[in-house]
């Protein structure tokens, strides 16, 4: 079974109202329960943890938290420009189209530690160590629908995707 980690009730509801079967376990923000992830982390044992965290810093916060405590989870990513409420002041699962969720949850990654790139060839594109890097991250970042990581984050998801510099010019070459 795929059990989906978000950050609150209203995300849970969005993704019951696409996935009416959906099982969602909330993190209730960014301060998760110690016992929220010895109970994630016994769930992993026989089932699929899928974290889907709101793209902005508390979501990236929460979802490192869970990598690094959870063995095998899988990350599905919203577009930052995807969730954005009418208001146009909050960003969340909960105020994405049913469509965004579909799409995000229909497209998950599992991270691994293999490494097609290094943080060396990251700079040697510019994605590191410029004042520019940051926003060429986010592009790429953007195209590939990996959430707006740091470098450090990116490299590990990249890298995940099992692309090579060599993939990561052509993109540059397609987002220009």
């Amino acid at each position: 079974m795929d059990i989906i980690v978000v950050e609150g009730i209203h995300d849970e509801s969005k993704i019951k109202s696409v996935f009416p079967d959906a099982y969602c376990i909330i993190t209730n923000g960014r301060e998760i329960k110690k016992q929220t992830i010895e109970y994630l982390q016994k769930l992993s044992e026989n089932n699929n943890i899928i974290v889907f965290t709101d793209p902005d810093s508390p979501g990236e916060k929460i979802r490192g938290i869970i990598d690094s405590s959870v063995k095998n989870c899988k990350h599905a990513f919203l577009r930052k420009k995807d969730c954005i409420s009418a208001n146009k002041k909050k960003v969340g699962i909960e105020h994405a189209s049913k469509e965004a969720i579909k799409e995000a949850l229909n497209n998950v990654y599992t991270m691994t530690s293999q490494q097609t790139i290094t943080m060396k060839e990251l700079f040697e594109l510019g994605l590191n160590g410029l004042t520019n890097s940051s926003n060429m991250r986010a592009m790429i970042a953007d195209y590939l629908n990996i959430g707006k990581p740091n470098c450090k984050s990116f490299l590990k998801r990249v890298n995940s995707l099992g692309l090579a510099k060599k993939d990561i010019e052509e993109i540059i070459c397609k987002i220009r």
